[in-house]
């Protein structure tokens, strides 16, 4: 099993395939417009830019289940990350990653790189997941891990 096997619905709607990401690095995030850690999109962003030439792509995917730090709808989420961080990589609908209503990718991610001691649970806002080029869990990463920390770890796959 792959996350290839998965599809989620974009910001604007529309339903995607991650096989469509088949043959890239990815990094899947949970991201929140109000939160401590939301200035992490200008290094999202940043990453984006140096490294999708080489294969690279983020996926964010904003969550309000933490201290509900992003409460708006797809399109103000959607508009916020664009004016003020440039965000030009692919946003996804707003989704639960953990608890009942789970997004089913978020179920299989959490189960191949659980957290500190073992725990699947997402803890918090950019929380990051590192998918090889074959679709498998390489790494999770926690909210204070910055996206410069981990570029090294991402050139390793790329």
């Amino acid at each position: 099993m792959s996350i290839y096997e998965f599809s989620a619905t974009n910001i604007k709607g529309q339903d995607v395939n991650l096989s469509d990401y088949e043959g890239k690095v990815l990094l899947i995030v949970n991201t929140a417009s109000k939160c401590g850690f939301t200035p992490q999109f200008e290094g999202l962003e940043s990453l984006h830019k140096d490294l999708e030439e080489q294969g690279l792509v983020i996926l964010g995917f904003p969550c309000n289940q933490f201290g509900r730090q992003d409460p708006d709808a797809d399109g103000q989420i959607e508009e916020f990350c664009q004016l003020n961080y440039g965000v030009s990589f692919p946003m996804f609908s707003k989704i639960d990653v953990n608890g009942s209503g789970m997004h089913p990718l978020y179920d299989y991610i959490k189960n191949q790189a659980r957290g500190l001691l073992g725990s699947k649970a997402i803890k918090w806002n950019f929380t990051k997941f590192l998918i090889n080029r074959q679709g498998l869990v390489i790494k999770r990463y926690a909210p204070n891990d910055t996206p410069e920390s981990i570029k090294s770890d991402i050139q390793e796959l790329l």
